[in-house]
């Protein structure tokens, strides 16, 4: 899984950091002052890397829950996000991610009780259904085995039920989440392309069906349960394609049961896009007619087209109204 790892001397002894070693024995352990001078050194290429990458142990000093950007998720009470990683164990070509880090290894912050306190700071100063956002620089589950982000992190919320915790993830790794106690103020939100550009675009992803099933063993057990139908990446057959995905979807869940369900557009800030271009010169997502908005960039539909609006209308036809949001 991993190359090498790189532990912050601060953390050698940090328990989480003992255990870690120890599982790992095999792999070569270097040291490091900070994080950054492995993960932000220069003339790295993320795309090589990316086939090798290394897991980095470190503290996260300061910031560790920020506000939430505009538009990422449902309305509700204020939005934070945190993040206990850096980077994704998937490839998703669309991936920001490989625009916005020099680096393709992985970062761990140990200093969970730290995450913790802030945490739980922004929930007293917080009205209720304020919403906390885990997995927008990493997917919180991919790494479950050697994170146990779950088992540290789910105890906080099902003490503090008027925060509402989000997992964004496109992972199958649910057995820590289906070997607890399901809390009602946890939304396990489960991101899909349709097929063809999920096997063009998404590498080192679970399958479409393994995914369902995933959610289909949570949505059993008692957990909610949302769909993220986002990038959506136009093409001449996408409204065909979605049709199929929903149909697949739905027949899996149960609709009246799902806490939420959204539709994006890709989309990512222009200077990303284009570190990610020089990446990947011949990906033909990106040779796509680009849009530029605000300095986001996003691609461009068929001119007189609003293919976002006819997706929604075929996902309405089976999730309501109070369940649905457009992701900015």
């Amino acid at each position: 899984m991993f190359s090498a790892i790189y532990i912050e001397k601060s953390v050698r002894q940090h328990p989480r950091v003992v255990s870690l070693l120890s599982r790992f024995s095999h792999l070569p352990h270097i040291e490091c002052d900070r994080y950054g001078e492995v993960f932000n050194r220069s003339a790295q290429n993320f795309r090589i890397q990316k086939q090798h990458p290394a897991l980095i142990l470190a503290s996260k000093h300061g910031n560790c829950v920020l506000p939430a950007p505009d538009g990422y998720g449902f309305a509700g009470g204020h939005s934070y996000y945190f993040s206990h990683m850096m980077n994704c164990l998937y490839d998703c070509r669309y991936c920001f991610l490989q625009g916005m880090y020099r680096s393709a290894n992985y970062v761990l912050f140990v200093n969970y009780e730290d995450f913790a306190e802030e945490i739980k700071a922004r929930i007293e100063h917080s009205p209720p259904g304020s919403i906390f956002y885990s997995g927008y620089d990493c997917d919180s589950l991919a790494m479950e085995p050697v994170s146990n982000f779950c088992k540290f992190f789910m105890p906080i919320f099902a003490a503090n039920p008027q925060a509402i915790l989000e997992i964004r993830t496109k992972s199958t790794q649910v057995r820590a989440l289906l070997e607890m106690q399901p809390i009602d103020n946890c939304v396990v939100a489960m991101s899909f392309t349709a097929q063809k550009p999920s096997k063009q675009l998404e590498h080192k992803v679970p399958s479409i069906e393994k995914r369902l099933d995933a959610l289909a063993k949570l949505q059993a057990a008692g957990w909610q349960v949302a769909l993220r139908f986002e990038p959506i990446v136009f093409s001449p057959t996408v409204e065909s394609d979605y049709a199929g995905l929903f149909e697949q979807v739905f027949a899996s869940l149960n609709s009246a049961e799902i806490h939420s369900a959204s539709i994006g557009e890709f989309r990512m800030p222009t200077e990303f896009l284009k570190s990610i271009v020089k990446l990947y010169p011949d990906e033909a997502l990106f040779a796509k007619p680009i849009k530029v908005i605000d300095g986001m960039a996003a691609v461009q539909e068929a001119e007189g087209a609003d293919t976002l609006a006819k997706l929604e209308v075929q996902l309405l036809s089976y999730v309501s109204a109070a369940q649905y949001y457009r992701c900015a």
